[in-house]
């Protein structure tokens, strides 16, 4: 059994998220299971484990989309456990769902101007998009004008992640962003939320399969059975955790 290591939290470090003791159940099944996790100010930390295990679940729970029956999760020290998920977004989470959720029929720019909706005194009238968008997806600034729906599945991945940012979040949530993309556009997906950390401190926390993003995180937490079993830095991130919460 892969022993869980001690929280990422330690003595002087700034939290951006703290998840404790959360259970959530659908019904009457219990799916997540006294679940703790932190994610420090500026880092990003990647959430693994197989298909089926909690891991959508507790993004959801994060965002406000599923109540816990027990535990409470914390943003920058202040409790949101009772926000509803557009509190929360004002708040500063950002949340990049599993199939990205781009509205087909809107273009890409109509697109970018929603996620303005997000910031505390949201969009008033502002129609502009920020060139660090651009600096980040090259590519968006060339399909202003397209709709949403015409786009390539790695191109909207790419706009889901830009609508996100346009509400400037503290904190930003990925679920499997390369989840059906092709290799090329992961490597520019994995060098876009690298950069978004190092150059404006959001934290980030995101479910992945994808080894090698895995490996840009800070930390891993891994999952099975609805529980935290196992976490640590991903320099040690070991070949037996692989293969236990990775490998299909």
């Amino acid at each position: 059994m892969v022993q869980a290591s001690p929280a990422i939290a330690s003595e002087g470090t700034q939290l951006m998220l703290q998840v404790s003791g959360l259970n959530v159940y659908y019904g009457e099944s219990h799916i997540l299971r006294d679940v703790d996790l932190s994610v420090a100010s500026g880092k990003m930390v990647c959430l693994i484990g197989r298909n089926g295990v909690g891991k959508t679940t507790l993004l959801k729970t994060i965002m406000g989309l599923l109540k816990p029956r027990t535990g409470q999760v914390v943003l920058s020290d202040k409790p949101i456990t009772d926000c509803t998920p557009d509190q929360r977004a004002r708040l500063g989470i950002g949340y990049v769902p599993q199939g990205r959720e781009i509205i087909p029929r809107l273009s890409v720019k109509e697109n970018l101007l929603l996620g303005m909706e997000a910031r505390p005194e949201g969009r008033r009238g502002n129609n502009e998009v920020s060139e660090e968008i651009f600096e980040l997806f090259p590519v968006l600034k060339t399909m202003l004008g397209r709709m949403g729906g015409d786009l390539s599945g790695g191109q909207q991945q790419q706009l889901a992640i830009a609508r996100a940012l346009m509400g400037r979040p503290r904190l930003l949530v990925l679920d499997e962003p390369t989840e059906g993309i092709q290799p090329s556009i992961i490597l520019e997906i994995e060098a876009a939320v690298r950069r978004i950390i190092e150059t404006t401190g959001i934290s980030v926390l995101l479910v992945e399969q994808h080894l090698h993003f895995v490996r840009q995180a800070d930390w891993y937490y891994a999952m099975q059975k609805g529980g935290i079993v196992a976490s640590g830095s991903t320099s040690e991130l070991s070949n037996e955790v692989i293969q236990r919460f990775l490998a299909v």
